[in-house]
């Protein structure tokens, strides 16, 4: 409370283990993709990853809101894992199909150029790979080639990769509510990277900042209550909804879960409108805030998506138990308990006229990945919730109810002891011939002697 202007503090280590699981989907038809047949795939994995997480460059500010960047590494586990990251796996080249789909409206001379570049540089349409390069990068020559000529296309200025941006990375500044002034505010965002919203779509309410920062909530939550939160990964904010009750590690919880609207397009749900250009339900369109690539955001196996997406990939199968996002939540603290996000990265395929690398492709919104970030508080740190919010509470409440019998007894005991002495005092002084003689209420009346003569 004393503190006046911004104070720093060193780094703080998250004391909760959290785990990214990843999924390929691998393609075992890819000549017959090229001639416009239906693709297949089959899941492989998952292949997990240990997160370590921390918070830095920690400044508390004078309105009551602190600011910090959280961190993240990734740590193979082989031991959780299905296999090695030297599996190897058949994915869809970015590369090749989304710069394709990219740069599909240039002039033709342009494409064909590009198709020449392709084929100098050895890239097909689809790339056979270690999953270990798929995440962490892999050396291009392309990718050189185009930081070189074009900076700024790619996200990454060294190897390629699907996470490669991802480790040894931060998601940003977050300014968030200390709650010292109102607790209802804690936790909930004041900004993200300076930025009270972002620019990436076409509607206010889109792109605002809202809610949290997705790691904790605001206390005593009902029932009516939703999980805002902001994801800088998705670029936009979203919100779960109450499904049930339920115990986790012997803690009382709240399960949220996303709404089925989450990733509606406008037509299905007009609020949604804003994230437009959109394609069928359960499809988000992230291309405005990953370079303009033609990728797309979605539950795993298209859960919850519009069925025309299952009928366009064969080998998909969505179920709740295995797909579905939740959160496991303490109400009373706003504390999660067991956390599930559920994430499938998508990317749009088709032929482009003037580019032979895209054969005859149907178009269609292609699964590469889906990936699980789990968490869940165990051991010191759960015994210490366990033991001051559960058992606790308990102990003072059966001690309340042990306090109020042991007062109800008090005042019994007084109440017959008062009527005891009462009855006593009633019975004292009759004579024994109306009571029992024996009876020690009975008054034992002296026998009158004869005086002698």
């Amino acid at each position: 409370h004393a503190l006046k202007g911004p104070k720093s503090l060193s780094k703080c280590d998250i004391p909760v283990p959290f785990f990214m699981s990843v999924y390929f989907f691998h393609i075992v038809n890819p000549n017959e993709i090229l001639n416009g047949e239906k693709p297949t795939v089959v899941q492989r994995g998952p292949y997990v990853y240990r997160e370590n997480r921390w918070k830095d460059n920690i400044t508390f500010h004078d309105n009551h809101t602190v600011s910090y960047r959280e961190y993240r590494q990734y740590f193979f586990e082989e031991s959780m894992s299905v296999g090695d990251e030297s599996d190897v796996v058949t994915i869809p080249n970015m590369l090749v199909l989304g710069a394709s789909v990219m740069m599909e409206n240039m002039p033709l001379p342009v494409l064909l150029l590009l198709s020449t570049a392709f084929k100098s540089f050895n890239e097909g349409p689809f790339l056979t790979k270690p999953v270990g390069e798929l995440m962490w990068g892999y050396d291009s020559k392309l990718v050189d080639f185009l930081n070189k000529y074009l900076p700024g296309m790619l996200p990454t200025s060294g190897k390629f990769g699907l996470f490669a941006e991802f480790n040894n990375s931060n998601t940003g500044q977050f300014t968030v509510f200390t709650g010292q002034d109102d607790i209802r505010k804690v936790h909930m965002v004041d900004s993200w990277n300076g930025l009270k919203s972002v620019d990436y779509w076409r509607s206010e309410q889109c792109n605002q900042i809202n809610g949290t920062a997705g790691q904790m909530w605001p206390p005593f939550m009902t029932k009516e209550s939703t999980m805002p939160f902001y994801s800088p990964d998705a670029c936009r904010s979203m919100e779960l909804v109450y499904q049930r009750p339920g115990v986790s590690r012997g803690i009382p919880v709240f399960r949220f879960v996303a709404p089925k609207t989450l990733f509606a397009n406008g037509t299905d749900y007009p609020p949604n409108e804003g994230f437009c250009p959109c394609r069928q339900s359960g499809l988000l369109n992230v291309s405005t805030c990953r370079h303009n690539s033609p990728v797309f955001i979605s539950r795993p196996h298209f859960f919850e998506a519009d069925p025309v997406l299952l009928d366009t990939v064969n080998g998909l199968s969505p179920n709740e138990e295995e797909h579905g996002l939740f959160i496991d939540i303490h109400p009373e603290t706003g504390v999660p308990m067991n956390v599930s996000i559920r994430l499938q990265l998508n990317l749009l395929i088709k032929r482009v006229f003037g580019i032979s690398e895209t054969g005859k492709i149907a178009e269609v919104v292609m699964p590469m990945i889906w990936f699980e970030e789990s968490g869940y508080i165990d051991g010191p740190v759960l015994n210490t919730f366990r033991t001051n919010l559960v058992v606790l509470p308990m102990v003072m409440e059966y001690m309340q109810y042990s306090f109020i019998g042991l007062g109800l007894a008090g005042i019994l005991g007084a109440v017959m002891l008062y009527l005891s002495d009462k009855v006593k005092s009633r019975m004292v002084g009759q004579p024994c011939t109306d009571v029992d003689p024996s009876s020690s209420a009975c008054e034992k009346t002296p026998l009158l002697q004869t005086p002698t003569s």
